[in-house]
């Protein structure tokens, strides 16, 4: 699978893709438990459920500094960078650093709505290559409960969108990492999206993330290529 965002970059995976993929080919007739897609961040297996939900193995999550890539400081254990201060837009930010596979920056604020100015901060964070320097999806997250998560998401090459399965696995990864919230069981830590929510589980055994939510679909119609 390959993705391609509205600017015409490309991402090296997409969450809510692969989901919408295994529905596109459940909806075609197939009928496999789980399928095994190659990405540019590697495969990803995502896992067909008995109540129409699907289930996505993220793999694990990379946290070392300089590999998501950032150039902060790192200041968490094995060269992590948790809650480390950004100045930028004029700002102070506490930022997290955890890639899926993409780069992504999580700040935890206290009001979704009063404490960031959306249309300026997410795209000034998004393009600070001084810090982020293959750019950043940018999440701002708040803690509603020690189970249940708020983010508004400003993508890498995209602006606002609905949703971002990645960023739903890197911001509850950061949350249990900078103390925010405990680690879940198999049911997951809600996370609610503007487009709706997800169930992410950051799995101690393995190290992996599974990421549940749904996959419909929204409309057919055809296009004349030239």
């Amino acid at each position: 699978m390959r993705i391609y965002n509205s600017d015409g970059s490309e991402p090296e995976m997409c969450g809510n893709g692969i989901r919408c993929l295994a529905a596109f080919l459940r909806d075609l007739g197939e009928d496999a438990s789980t399928y095994r897609i190659n990405t540019l961040a590697g495969p990803i297996k995502p896992i067909m459920n008995e109540d129409g939900s699907i289930t996505v193995d993220m793999g694990e999550p990379e946290l070392v500094g300089p590999k998501v890539p950032t150039t902060l400081e790192p200041n968490g254990d094995g060269d992590s960078v948790v809650e480390q201060t950004l100045e930028c837009n004029g700002k102070t930010w506490k930022v997290n650093a955890v890639s899926m596979g993409n780069p992504h920056c999580i700040i935890f604020v206290d009001d979704l709505e009063n404490d960031i100015d959306f249309e300026k901060d997410g795209p000034a964070l998004e393009s600070n290559t001084d810090a982020f320097p293959a750019k950043i999806n940018v999440e701002f997250v708040q803690v509603m409960s020690p189970s249940h998560l708020k983010m508004k998401v400003w993508e890498r090459g995209a602006g606002p969108t609905l949703a971002c399965g990645t960023g739903a696995c890197a911001l509850t990864v950061a949350a249990i990492r900078a103390g925010k919230i405990p680690r879940s069981g198999k049911e997951g830590t809600r996370v609610t999206l503007p487009g709706g929510d997800l169930f992410i589980e950051w799995r101690e055994e393995n190290n992996r993330i599974y990421m549940t939510g749904p996959a419909d679909l929204s409309f057919k119609g055809t296009a004349q290529l030239k």
